[in-house]
């Protein structure tokens, strides 16, 4: 990225000693609130997609029973890993409120951009004190990905941020921008023991909320770390031990699932992620723009920065899940992004006005140009008017579900539903009900194969009578939602047809007293 100004704190060791949490001043004052303005449309609206019902469900559990809620998926008492401090708290506000589930999720997507964009003033500004580097950072953290459109929970470019930004993973990012942002601040103080504690029960938090996103937490944590010389004392590793003895011990405590148990867990979860190590290029290539500014990092500080270490760290992590297969492990991509966006950020702001600085300039401008062209198509989730436009035009999108609200006046809180349609079985728990097999891998849950493979035997042409009574009544289905064009609805008066979705879906109450009395 070219020669530093002499004078620039980039350059030098004299960062800022203290971060101001909450007091943004101008310049980054003004983006950051454009930018929650450009946002608070989708987060009131919250696009269906993805997995938006599922934490929706999660919500809808805690709001019936904070300390010992259900399944969120099917009707078990099984332990959930979706059930965190930050579920519980949504949860606990819906059940004092009365308010609606997707208002308290509204709320969740607001607290989430202002997590992160305070995450981003905080943590930059310990990099630097140019104050135009945290000003660049924000639209370098959504739009400088790659010109192939990609959303997955944990991934911020804009499209992708838009359709999670009420997700545990969007809060949990915020958190973790925050931490870092307070470690580094520590580590300038000495170590302190009370704030050491602290930062581990805060890092303890992250991993709860969202335990990929508290990889990487967990990994630039240890980058800060291993970046401060006053991290070599004996005081501060003393102080240092007892803040990660407080994060094993709340991690172990924690009530709601056996946080160990779950760390260990592979099989289908890993088979699920196999999806990350495809498309890099066209999925993130644009990134490639700051690795100049990593190994500027790099070179200055002989790699002992916490960007270039946090950038190593998770691309060693992520290259490794691929090699051995351990596709999950994937989920710490956006660390690498968040690395080099950050290091560019901080570094281009750095550089001495001149002709390296007006060049370096234009070829960002560029690619963030590109950025916004690939994130544009976003606007028609706010905006469905211009949906139109934009399928003309060739602008990418990705596919939203619709709401599920048209099974709400028939199924009743608790209601089994037996189905195998990809939209009932992610958003119908989210008014209440519950499946017979879960929409997501479930580590807890024993019979899950068992599950599936009875969904796929009740929807089977060949399957008779017989069998079918069985699998009703060894779930209690009180319902079916069978997709159009599959096997014909059952007839007689154990089978009634109660309504038709969007997408051609049939809903079929099922009298199971009925049922039961004929099989005896």
């Amino acid at each position: 990225m070219g020669q530093m100004v002499q004078n620039s704190p980039a350059a030098t060791s004299t960062a800022p000693t203290r971060v101001r949490a909450l007091r943004l001043p101008l310049p980054y004052t003004v983006f950051a609130v454009l930018a929650l303005l450009v946002i608070l449309p989708l987060c009131i609206k919250l696009p269906w997609s993805g997995d938006q019902g599922l934490h929706a469900a999660v919500i809808e559990r805690l709001r019936t029973d904070l300390s010992d809620p259900t399944n969120p998926l099917i009707a078990e008492e099984t332990p959930s890993p979706y059930f965190s401090p930050w579920m519980l708290l949504l949860g606990a506000l819906a059940r004092a409120t009365g308010w609606d589930t997707f208002t308290v999720l509204s709320l969740a997507a607001v607290a989430a951009c202002v997590l992160l964009v305070t995450g981003v003033y905080r943590f930059v500004r310990t990099l630097t004190d140019h104050r135009w580097a945290p000003v660049l950072a924000l639209p370098l953290l959504v739009l400088l990905w790659g010109w192939h459109l990609f959303a997955w929970s944990g991934w911020i470019p804009f499209t992708s941020l838009t359709l999670t930004i009420s997700y545990p993973s969007t809060f949990a990012l915020g958190l973790t921008l925050n931490l870092w942002a307070w470690l580094q601040q520590e580590a300038r103080a000495g170590w302190r023991l009370l704030p050491c504690l602290a930062l581990g029960l805060l890092t303890a938090t992250v991993l709860l909320v969202h335990q990929f996103t508290g990889a990487i937490a967990l990994l630039g944590a240890l980058a800060v770390v291993a970046a401060a010389p006053a991290g070599r004392s004996l005081r501060a590793l003393r102080n240092l031990a007892a803040g990660g003895l407080v994060l094993a011990v709340v991690l172990t405590l924690w009530p709601y699932y056996d946080f160990w148990e779950l760390a260990s867990a592979g099989g289908d979860l890993a088979s699920v992620h196999q999806a990350l190590y495809r498309d890099l290029l066209p999925r993130y290539g644009l990134a490639l723009l700051a690795l100049p500014a990593l190994a500027v990092r790099a070179r200055r500080t002989r790699g002992l920065d916490p960007l270039v270490l946090l950038f190593l760290a998770c691309g060693a992590v992520f290259t490794a899940g691929g090699l051995l297969g351990h596709w999950s492990w994937g989920r710490v991509w956006p660390g690498v992004m968040l690395a080099a966006q950050l290091a560019l950020a901080v570094e281009l702001t750095a550089l001495a006005p001149g002709r390296l600085r007006r060049a370096a300039g234009a070829v960002v401008a560029a690619a963030l140009a590109v950025g916004v062209w690939t994130q544009v198509g976003v606007v028609t989730y706010a905006l469905p008017r211009y949906k139109a436009v934009a399928d003309r035009w060739g602008v990418q999108q990705i596919a939203t579900f619709g709401d599920y609200s048209w099974i709400t006046p028939f199924v009743r809180y608790g209601d089994v539903i037996l189905t195998h349609n990809y939209y009932a079985l992610r958003m119908a728990p989210a008014y209440g009900a519950t499946t017979v097999a879960p929409a997501y891998p479930d580590f807890f849950l024993p019979d899950e194969r068992q599950r599936w493979k009875d969904t796929a035997t009740f929807f089977d042409r060949r399957t008779t009578a017989a069998q079918g009574r069985a699998i009703l009544l060894r779930y209690h289905v009180a319902w079916l939602i069978k997709s159009a064009g599959e096997r014909p609805v059952p007839r007689g008066s154990l089978f009634t047809p109660m309504a038709t979705g969007p997408h051609g879906e049939r809903l079929i109450r099922v009298d199971l007293a009925a049922l039961s009395a004929q099989g005896r």
